[in-house]
C-alpha cells in the first residue's frame, strides 16, 4: 500500500515537473490581477498549449463588428483563447437580471473579459443604475486606465503624445443617488470616501513607479467642491509622500481641459475622480485621431476588463461596415500581454500599427475611404511579418 501510494506521488510529481498536471494547467490559465501589473505576485508563463477562456460582451452600436474584427485576427494569428460570449443590451431588449448575472458568473469565472459599450438610455424607467455602473461596482473594476499614444504614420495638431489617464470608476458623481426632494428640484449626490480615494492615487503612483513614468497629476475642482474634491486631494497628496522619486502636482479640471489642448506635452500620468475622467478620456482621445484609435481597460484587485479608451456605440455606423477595429483590436493586443502572450500580443499590436503607418487603409474617421473589413484583412496579411523576440 505504502509502495502504491508512492507511486502515485512520484506520478503527479512527474505532471507537475513536466506541466501536465491539473494544477499546473490551472495556473497556467490563472491571468495576472490588477496587482500583477503594477508589480505584485506574477502567474508563471503561458504554456504553448495552454488556452485561455475569456468573456466577451459585445455591447452596443458598432461594438459586435468590433468584436469581430478581433476575432478573425485573432483566428489568423492562432490566438490560443477561446471567448464565452453574452449579448447584453439595455436598448436592444436584451437586459433580463438573470443574463446580467450570467455576465458576471462568467467574468468572475474567467476573471479577464473583453467588453463593448454597453449604451445606457437616457430615459428614467425605474432604476438609475445601468448595466455599464453594475458591472463596475459588482467586479469592483475601481481604476479605468486609458493611454493616449499617437500612432505612427497618423500625423495630429500634437503628434508623439504619450499620457495615461487613471479614472476611478467605482463613485464620485456616478453614484445612481438621485431624488427629488420637492416638486421641481433634483438632488443629485456625488460620493467620495477616503478608502477609494487613497486606493486610486496609489493604483496611480504604483502604475507611474512600474512604467517608469515621471510625474503624477491629480485633477479636481477642490476650489469650489471644497469637502468632496478637498478629500480626494488630500488622500492623492498623502500617497504621494510615499513616492519621492514621482513628481506630483495638482490641478484643476477646467484648467486642465485647455491645457491639454494647448500643451499636452506637460502631462505624463493624470489621476481623478469618475465624472471628469469620463470627460478627459475623450478630450485626450480627440488629440490623437478619436475614439476609433484609443484602447482602455479597467482594473479590480482580482478582474480585468478591455475595452475602448472612449466609450462610444456609434450607433449611426451600425451595419455600414465603416467603424474603426484600430481601438478593440490595440485592446485585445494588450488582453494578450496581461495574459502573459507577450508573442501574440506583438505580432497582433505591430500589425494594426504598420497598417496605420503605412497609411494605405484607412477608415472615414482618420480621412479614408476603406471599410472596416478592408482594415481587418490589412492587419491579418501583416500578420505574415512577425515580430522575432
Amino acid at each position: 500500500m505504502m509502495a502504491a501510494a508512492l507511486r502515485g506521488s512520484l506520478v503527479t510529481l512527474a505532471k507537475c515537473l513536466t506541466g501536465t498536471g491539473p494544477r499546473w494547467q490551472q495556473l497556467a490559465s490563472r491571468p495576472l490581477s490588477m496587482t500583477a501589473c503594477l508589480g505584485g505576485p506574477e502567474a508563471p508563463p503561458a504554456r504553448a498549449d495552454a488556452t485561455f477562456k475569456v468573456t466577451m460582451v459585445p455591447g452596443d452600436g458598432v461594438g459586435p463588428e468590433l468584436m469581430t474584427a478581433v476575432k478573425e485576427v485573432f483566428k489568423a494569428a492562432d490566438v490560443p483563447v477561446e471567448f464565452e460570449e453574452f449579448h447584453l443590451s439595455e436598448v436592444q431588449h436584451m437586459d433580463s437580471d438573470e443574463k446580467l448575472e450570467q455576465v458576471l458568473a462568467s467574468m468572475k469565472t474567467n476573471r479577464v473579459a473583453m467588453k463593448g459599450k454597453i449604451n445606457t438610455p437616457m430615459e428614467f424607467k425605474g432604476e438609475l443604475a445601468g448595466f455599464e455602473m453594475k458591472i463596475r461596482r459588482r467586479l469592483d473594476l475601481f481604476a479605468n486606465v486609458v493611454h493616449v499614444n499617437s500612432l505612427p504614420g497618423y500625423s495630429t495638431r500634437h503628434n508623439n503624445l504619450d499620457l495615461v489617464i487613471i479614472r476611478e470608476q467605482t463613485e464620485g458623481e456616478y453614484s445612481s443617488l438621485e431624488h427629488e426632494s420637492v416638486p421641481g428640484v433634483i438632488e443629485c449626490l456625488k460620493i467620495i470616501t477616503r478608502e477609494k480615494s487613497r486606493r486610486i492615487a496609489k493604483f496611480a503612483f504604483d502604475y507611474a513607479t512600474k512604467k517608469g513614468r515621471s510625474k503624477v497629476t491629480a485633477v479636481h475642482k477642490a476650489n469650489i467642491m471644497k469637502l468632496a474634491d478637498g478629500l480626494f486631494l488630500q488622500c492623492c497628496a498623502e500617497v504621494a509622500e510615499l513616492y519621492p522619486k514621482i513628481k506630483y502636482e495638482n490641478i484643476i479640471i477646467d484648467n486642465c481641459c485647455m491645457q491639454l489642448v494647448q500643451n499636452p506635452y506637460q502631462f505624463d500620468v493624470l489621476v481623478m475622480p469618475n465624472l471628469y475622467g469620463n470627460i478627459i478620456d475623450n478630450l485626450a482621445a480627440g488629440l490623437v485621431g478619436g475614439a476609433g484609435v484609443v484602447p482602455g481597460e479597467s482594473y479590480s484587485a482580482e478582474y480585468a476588463v478591455f475595452e475602448t479608451g472612449a466609450r462610444h456605440p456609434f450607433a449611426q455606423a451600425v451595419g455600414r461596415n465603416i467603424a474603426n477595429p484600430t481601438a478593440m483590436l490595440l485592446s485585445a493586443a494588450n488582453m494578450l500581454h496581461h495574459l502573459n502572450l507577450e508573442y501574440h500580443s506583438n505580432m497582433v499590436s505591430d500589425a494594426v500599427r504598420r497598417v496605420i503607418k503605412q497609411g494605405k487603409v484607412r477608415t472615414r474617421d482618420l480621412g479614408g475611404y476603406s471599410t472596416t473589413g478592408d482594415f481587418v484583412q490589412a492587419v491579418v496579411g501583416n500578420l505574415r511579418h512577425r515580430p522575432t523576440y
